[in-house]
């Protein structure tokens, strides 16, 4: 049976302290996947840019990253079709992206950003030498064995992978076992 909903990370702020492995994470799965930017600390010649951003607030902390929405605002919204879908998530393609904003607009969670997009290990460079930039959110770690890597790195389990349509049919088996459970019903 096809899929038909995507998957999406989210974050349990009781359980997050802040340490920013998630963000560590994101970029090192990243910079080694689609730029190449080093292998120990001080061999990193591009900013450190995660595609998920942990935000702090009076009650603690969270990363808020893409929830590759169904009806995505973003992909809606970006004239240039440098966002798309594929495979159920909501994919930037950095050589398209052109910077407008639209996107970022356009995102209810706030999971998008501007980065310097790198290409080579080497910061891109566009007309009159200002740095190109581009929409970054999450990817889910797309073609990265084993997930997101954010969610395997995270040492207090503060983020988790949902399926939307196994954890519906989850919850649908639990409401049916709880009404078998009661007297009442018949």
């Amino acid at each position: 049976m096809k899929k038909n909903l995507g998957s999406f990370v989210v974050g349990d702020s009781t359980k997050c302290t802040g340490c920013k492995a998630c963000e560590v994470a994101c970029f090192a799965v990243h910079s080694r996947q689609n730029n190449p930017v080093g292998k120990t600390v001080g061999t990193v010649t591009v900013p450190v840019t995660p595609k998920l951003y942990l935000t702090r607030f009076e009650q603690g902390c969270m990363p808020i990253q893409c929830k590759h929405c169904e009806d995505a605002p973003c992909l809606n919204v970006c004239t240039k079709g440098a966002i798309s879908r594929i495979d159920n998530q909501v994919i930037v393609d950095p050589e398209k992206c052109i910077g407008c904003k639209d996107c970022m607009q356009a995102c209810p969670f706030g999971a998008i950003a501007l980065l310097p997009y790198a290409k080579d290990g080497k910061l891109a460079a566009q007309a009159m030498g200002e740095t190109k930039v581009f929409a970054s959110k999450c990817d889910l770690c797309a073609g990265v064995e084993g997930g997101p890597a954010c969610v395997r790195v995270c040492p207090h389990q503060a983020l988790r992978l949902v399926d939307p349509e196994a954890e519906a049919e989850e919850k649908k088996i639990k409401a049916a076992e709880a009404l078998l459970m009661t007297k009442n019903w018949r």
